[in-house]
């Protein structure tokens, strides 16, 4: 099924593609491809849309779990009598207009060729899917096989995200736990808070808003003072002592009047030494 699964028209998986793409292209630093393929997935995921409304019948397949097989079966029912209501005709025609607005606007390469651990599972919920609306002329052996295997992943254990929250990269949260993924693999030679720091600076250039990031910057230049001053309180060691204040004064006149990578770079070495100093004062 894998091999032979039309991605282009599942839904599901052209969401999550379409989120993949704007998590790389913030990861990247190109904004503005990140704001196209926001401006896709507004416009042709609008709730007035039949595509919209599939989704949230997949996505309600895909992302809940129920700990009773009768429930599975009910969701299954609704689910069922939910895909046949919809307008098929209509429904093909936007998911062709989506296919096009994707490779018009985004011209991405890789855009199709995106690995998704879970790809098995949404081509087997949209077949069911498309099955469902085909009625008597389903291949019906096929239909039930499905089913049976949406009703044992309804009742596994699996993490959901609220689809309705979606208004830009930042806050729609399965785009924040791929970007997390992707920082925390990319930079995995950093630690936790400096990964942290780095995830919060590029959501800030998602938003265009840095006061998050300045917050959190402007901390750990205080937290970093006060370690230093601890620090130089605690050692005997005469060679750091001439060097304490020199660091100290640097830090003082750092002023983040611009938050770019050059900061941010700096930053990241601070929390390097802000975490070698709690080392040594609790050493």
């Amino acid at each position: 099924m894998a091999k032979s699964h039309n991605k282009k028209r599942n839904v599901g998986i052209i969401y999550e593609l379409l989120l993949r793409n704007i998590s790389d292209s913030l990861i990247d630093g190109d904004k503005s491809l990140a704001e196209k393929a926001l401006k896709i997935i507004e416009k042709r995921f609008d709730k007035s849309t039949e595509v919209y409304k599939e989704f949230r019948l997949f996505n309600a397949l895909a992302k809940s779990t129920v700990s009773d097989s009768a429930v599975a079966a009910a969701i299954l029912t609704e689910a069922k009598q939910a895909a046949r209501r919809c307008n098929s005709t209509t429904l093909k025609k936007e998911k062709s207009l989506l296919i096009r607005d994707i490779n018009y606007n985004l011209k991405d390469k890789d855009f199709y060729h995106r690995r998704l651990p879970e790809y098995t599972v949404y081509a087997t919920i949209q077949t069911l899917l498309n099955d469902w609306r085909d009625g008597d002329r389903a291949d019906l052996t096929r239909t039930i096989q499905y089913e049976s295997r949406v009703a044992e992943w309804l009742l596994s254990e699996k993490v959901t995200y609220d689809i309705d929250k979606m208004s830009d990269p930042s806050a729609n949260a399965l785009v924040v736990k791929i970007m997390s993924e992707k920082i925390n693999k990319k930079y995995s030679y950093l630690d936790r808070n400096q990964r942290d720091v780095l995830q919060e600076y590029v959501f800030s250039l998602s938003e265009n808003n840095d006061d998050n990031i300045r917050h959190k910057l402007l901390k750990i230049k205080d937290e970093t003072i006060i370690k230093l001053s601890l620090f130089e309180k605690k050692t005997d060691n005469s060679v750091l002592l001439t060097k304490i204040n020199n660091v100290k004064e640097k830090i003082e006149n750092e002023k983040l009047n611009e938050i770019n990578d050059e900061s941010i770079s700096r930053f990241l070495v601070l929390l390097k030494l802000k975490s070698e100093l709690g080392e040594a004062l609790n050493g």
